[in-house]
């Protein structure tokens, strides 16, 4: 993936349990919590304009392909592995909403 030329800053508020929760599960995953802020975000973008992200239009055709063919891929059903760890986490702020304890 690509970094984007520019960066800005996203300033969020969220209770410190959720917090602390999430920056526990980014680390079982060896990831950052932006990254999975970032990867969230994209994907939101993705599902709400049904085009695949593209920083600017400016991308290689190859590249182009590349994103059409895995937004194609993620509409017929997807990697399994991604889902799987996006239906977690879609579970995991459901129990922290309701107040529940996250199960490992």
């Amino acid at each position: 993936m690509a970094t984007e030329d520019r960066t800005a800053r996203l300033t969020i508020l969220i209770d410190p349990r959720k917090k602390e929760l999430f920056e526990r599960l980014c680390a079982e995953e060896d990831v950052t919590p932006s990254q999975v802020v970032r990867r969230l975000i994209r994907a939101y973008i993705e599902e709400r304009t049904g085009k695949p992200w593209a920083p600017t239009d400016e991308r290689p055709p190859s590249a182009r392909r590349r994103c059409e063919n895995a937004s194609r891929r993620r509409s017929a059903g997807g990697d399994p592995h991604r889902q799987g760890r996006s239906r977690a986490l879609l579970q995991l702020a459901g129990q922290i909403q309701q107040g529940g304890e996250a199960q490992a």
